[in-house]
């Protein structure tokens, strides 16, 4: 089984102060910081995932990169760009979430295609569009026609791609993007994508759908499902299923979750192979909208918030794991969420979080270079970090599958 992940332009500075909170100066974004493959020991992935909506904008407006950015990735191509080590992959797609408002794709399959072999990817997903409902009755009656448009729709635009890819020889492996709104839908979309000459088909419109969906989903397509036909299942992790969902044809799949997770999530921040702790919650004054209004209207003293904040620091960075140092940290964390006038307390969840003091167990690299920095809830360059990590504990987890085992030797 393989991971890969969906690229945002996520990346961290090395030379970055933790205790200064600063950059240091000349600074050049995407050129001097680092992505997880470059700051963990090992890549915690086995490819990167890359929209092209992401990089050259869609109909919602500009990408994530800026002028300068994507220009150097078109001009270096996308595994140097992204400076990936031997044998992480790179998968492109058109990130069809970005344009799923409209009637039809606002972007062609000669222009993906472009995308994908101007950039030098190793594979490409065929121009999609996501069909936004799910029902696993079999007849078709009162669905909504626009579900069984886009998938046909989808088909069509498959079918231009492999066409496009076999006239210019490309050496971009095409991946077949399947659609459907049941069981049987999806199963007639990987037939009729088999039928086009696709070996590798990636399923999407699963994010919504329980694990029951898309085990009955993937079951129906398994009746259609060729010996060589491999399954990429975007945006889905479920790793507790994982193992069911490779006995079902699924090689691979994509997810940005256990990375969201650590700043996204409201208590699964700082993953383990046995559970998630919440993270520290220690916001930057500077950086808290709610506290800056308190400031401004006299609430809080701006010198109070400065001390409470660098005290409470102060408390977690000398935190040695003893009874005493834990009640120290507690107080201070208290203190500063009512000086920070937090709507919910995380004090219960902090004990628990202190008491384990994950950090100091885990053996990647973030966490040995940067110790409790990376279960402190602060600012892009802890948040991304502790993303990072935890992908660290997914691939772990997934080097202990069956369905990993079997596919990695």
């Amino acid at each position: 089984m393989k991971f890969y992940f969906p690229d945002s332009q996520d990346l961290v500075s090395p030379a970055y102060d933790f205790v200064r909170d600063e950059y240091q100066a000349h600074r050049v974004r995407q050129r001097d910081d680092r992505y997880a493959h470059e700051v963990l020991a090992e890549a915690p992935y086995h490819g990167i995932l890359v929209s092209k909506s992401i990089v050259d904008g869609s109909i919602k407006g500009a990408g994530k990169y800026s002028t300068a950015q994507r220009a150097r990735l078109y001009r270096m191509g996308v595994h140097k760009f992204f400076r990936l080590p031997p044998g992480v992959e790179a998968l492109g797609d058109n990130g069809a979430f970005n344009y799923v408002d409209e009637a039809v794709p606002p972007v062609t399959p000669a222009e993906t295609l472009d995308f994908y072999e101007e950039c030098g990817f190793d594979a490409g997903v065929s121009t999609d569009h996501v069909v936004f409902g799910f029902t696993e009755n079999h007849e078709s009656d009162g669905v909504d026609p626009e579900w069984e448009s886009r998938r046909r729709l989808t088909l069509g635009l498959a079918a231009d791609f492999m066409s496009l890819s076999r006239g210019r020889n490309s050496t971009v492996e095409p991946v077949g993007a399947a659609q459907g709104w049941s069981p049987e839908t999806y199963a007639d979309s990987v037939r009729a994508l088999q039928e086009l000459g696709y070996q590798r088909i990636a399923l999407g419109g699963m994010v919504p759908l329980k694990t029951s969906q898309i085990l009955a989903s993937l079951e129906r397509i398994s009746e259609v499902l060729k010996s060589d036909t491999q399954l990429h299942l975007l945006g889905i992790t479920r790793v507790e299923s994982m193992d069911d969902f490779a006995d079902l044809g699924v090689t691979s799949f994509d997810s940005t979750s256990a990375f969201r997770q650590a700043f996204m999530d409201d208590r699964k921040n700082f993953h383990t192979a046995e559970r998630a702790y919440v993270a520290l919650r220690v916001p930057q004054v500077d950086g808290n909208p709610t506290l800056k209004r308190a400031i401004l209207a006299g609430n809080v003293s701006q010198k109070d918030a400065i001390t409470a904040e660098r005290e409470t620091l102060k408390a977690l960075r000398t935190y040695d794991s003893s009874a005493t140092s834990r009640q120290a940290c507690i107080d201070r964390l208290s203190e500063y969420e009512v000086i920070c006038q937090s709507k919910k307390s995380y004090l219960a969840a902090y004990e628990e979080t202190l008491a384990a003091a994950p950090w100091t167990r885990c053996e990647c690299k973030i966490c040995r270079d940067h110790g409790i920095e990376i279960a402190i809830f602060r600012g892009t360059e802890r948040n991304k970090r502790r993303g990072f990590h935890n992908m660290s504990v997914l691939a772990t987890k997934m080097s202990k599958l069956k369905s990993h085992r079997s596919t990695d030797g």
